[in-house]
């Protein structure tokens, strides 16, 4: 394999975090140990978060600041050599004498300081962080709306593609094609009932035999995607081509902000959903859409009629009609 660079980073961050501390108090074979263990230590919890607790934590913050943070106090204890700053014991026994730790011959004193200090910084943050959380819970809510989870709060509240702004791009939207339907909110409509909002014309071109083919070409937001899959799924559609594409519409995007100056137009993320139907009435599948789609306000998305002159399955050969029907 090859060296994840991502990880060879933190693990250089979590050196810098663990000898933070004991900078001061220990010598270069100490400072050596103490970022070797820290290098180490960051892997363990990384693996400990994602695979253990199942906590997600992208850039191993956790990892890093933490059980390094946790590392470096410890570390005070053990690695002090009695040439540096004055430490806990000094101030303790009011001895003046430099804190030694035990790897040192200081014995378990210092190491005991660093414990108590450890703990009581713990207590302190455990009490006053589920405090503001519950706060927080109960006034604005800790969790945002599924749009913008879905968007990201760099596009709803900053008005930025992504925080790098127009350096990286940003990343496209995983959709979920199980058969599992995830919960989504309520969403408020607008005055306009959706049938006069999105007014629908049919142009009838079926052949006599009844075996017309179309292709339903569906653009909406990230968010629809899921709604739109479970209606889709409850009218018989059993096959969809799906993809994350960017546009804009006659608004030409979101107006965007970068550093107070107005930027230039950006394209909004959107999924493209095709669908291909001859048993299921094509009328069904565009008033299907719009019911699943429709919330009166802009970026409700667009659909596509188009004519299809044939269709072939590769495996058996089939063509027209039998060719998009599912093996029984």
């Amino acid at each position: 394999g090859k060296p994840d660079v991502s990880m060879c980073l933190n693990a250089s961050l979590a050196g810098l975090v663990a000898i933070t501390a004991p900078c001061a108090d220990t010598d270069c074979l100490g400072a050596a140990i103490i970022g070797l263990v820290s290098g180490l230590l960051v892997c363990f919890g990384v693996w400990l978060l994602d695979y253990k607790l199942h906590i997600d934590d992208p850039v191993g913050a956790v990892a890093v600041h933490f059980f390094n943070g946790i590392w470096g106090t410890i570390a005070v204890g053990l690695f002090s050599n009695g040439n540096g700053q004055n430490g806990g014991v000094a101030a303790v026994n009011g001895t003046g004498e430099h804190a030694v730790g035990l790897f040192y011959g200081g014995g378990f004193a210092q190491l005991g300081v660093q414990l108590l200090g450890m703990i009581a910084v713990l207590a302190w943050t455990a009490v006053t962080i589920t405090l503001t959380f519950l706060i927080i819970k109960k006034t604005i809510g800790l969790r945002v709306s599924r749009h913008e989870e879905v968007v990201g709060l760099d596009a709803t509240e900053h008005g930025l593609p992504s925080s790098y702004a127009d350096f990286v791009p940003a990343m496209h939207v995983e959709l979920s094609t199980s058969g599992k339907e995830k919960e989504v909110e309520t969403v408020k409509l607008g005055s306009a009932p959706v049938e006069a909002a999105v007014p629908v014309a049919y142009k009838n071109s079926k052949p006599s035999d009844g075996t017309k083919m179309s292709k339903v070409v569906i653009l909406c937001k990230q968010d629809k995607f899921e709604i739109l899959k479970a209606a889709m799924s409850d009218i018989g559609v059993t096959g969809m081509t799906v993809t994350n594409v960017l546009g804009c519409g006659m608004q030409k995007g979101s107006t965007e902000f970068y550093r107070g100056v107005k930027v230039e137009t950006h394209l909004l993320p959107k999924v493209k959903v095709e669908i291909v139907v001859c048993k299921v009435p094509v009328e069904t599948v565009v008033e299907t859409a719009k019911q699943a789609l429709y919330t009166g306000k802009i970026g409700d998305g667009k659909i596509f009629v188009y004519d299809v002159e044939d269709v072939v399955k590769v495996r058996t050969g089939e063509t027209g009609y039998d060719a998009l029907q599912d093996v029984e």
